[in-house]
Order: C-alpha cells, then sequence, then structure tokens
C-alpha cells in the first residue's frame, strides 16, 4: 500500500481525463461486480461530462485518488454521484473528506438538499458506503427524481443549510 499522501487538493476535474477515466472504469467495474446489472446506477465517463453535472477530483500529491459529482435535480436538490476512491487509497478517510467537500459545495450554491443512491442491505459491499452516509447524518428515503423502486437500492437525503458555508 501506498504512503498517505502529504498534500490532498479537491478540485473541477473532467473525467475523460486519462487518469481520471482509468478512476470512473474502476468504479464501473466495481458496480458491474456487485451489483445486478439491472440495479446498476453508475455513470460513464461521457454521462459524468453532461450540462447539470458538475465533477471533481481527488488528487493525493498531484495523484488522482478520488471523485465525485453533484447532478442539479431542480428545487434545490442535488444528487451524489460517482463517489470512489481508489483501491490503493482507501481506508484514508478520502470518502468522508469528498463527501463533505460535495455537501459545502451543494450548500455554497444555494441548495437545500441532497440526496443518493446506494445499495441496498442486500448488497453486502456496499455496506461501508452506508455506514458513512449515515455518518454523515443522511436518513432514508423515497426513489429520487429518475429512479423507481428497487430492493437493490436505498435512497438518502440530507438537508441542507445553504447560510453555514
Amino acid at each position: 500500500m501506498r504512503p498517505p499522501a502529504k498534500r490532498i487538493e479537491i478540485r473541477p476535474a473532467d473525467p475523460d481525463t486519462p487518469t481520471i477515466r482509468a478512476m470512473i472504469d474502476a468504479h464501473l467495474a466495481h458496480s458491474r461486480e456487485t451489483t445486478p446489472a439491472d440495479s446498476i446506477h453508475a455513470l460513464p465517463v461521457q454521462s459524468l461530462r453532461a450540462p447539470e453535472i458538475r465533477f471533481w477530483a481527488l488528487f493525493g500529491d498531484g495523484v488522482p485518488q478520488g471523485c465525485g459529482a453533484l447532478k442539479d435535480l431542480g428545487d434545490g436538490l442535488v444528487e451524489i454521484k460517482s463517489v470512489h476512491v481508489a483501491r490503493t487509497a482507501r481506508r484514508r478517510g478520502l470518502a468522508r473528506r469528498i463527501m463533505l467537500f460535495l455537501q459545502a459545495e451543494a450548500a455554497k450554491t444555494g441548495n437545500t438538499a441532497m440526496a443518493l443512491e446506494t445499495g441496498s442491505e442486500l448488497l453486502p459491499d456496499f455496506e461501508a458506503a452506508r455506514a458513512l452516509y449515515n455518518s454523515l447524518g443522511f436518513t432514508p428515503c423515497d426513489p429520487i427524481p429518475g429512479y423507481g423502486p428497487d430492493p437493490n437500492s436505498v435512497f438518502l437525503h440530507l438537508r441542507l443549510d445553504p447560510h453555514a458555508s
């Protein structure tokens, strides 16, 4: 395992950059390996470049180690998409850093709530993600716009204070 990065930076990025594309490809491969095909909601690179999506990468000492995105759903609601940390950089709190960054960005731009979809209890590979979201105050909700009920999915919601940032 690589030693922890000394300098961590999160900045806007193009998901089609080769090193970041490789991370998105790993994220998609993980989805295919752990989720039934009709329950995969991870976005490919081209979808992450859509105008309603803002995408960031987390860099450790200049090397991409994680990513996350916000998709504008309108009416003050953003969806968290594509939170991923490279396998070699896991267990260092980077997913939490990405989530807190996304929360601050969403609030800073006037949004009042965040929502996300992740694997349900039927998919044990998503246990760590569910625990992280729970620790950040996300609570279960009905399917968010663009989704229907799915036993392999859990939908989570977090109210934001747009004046807090």
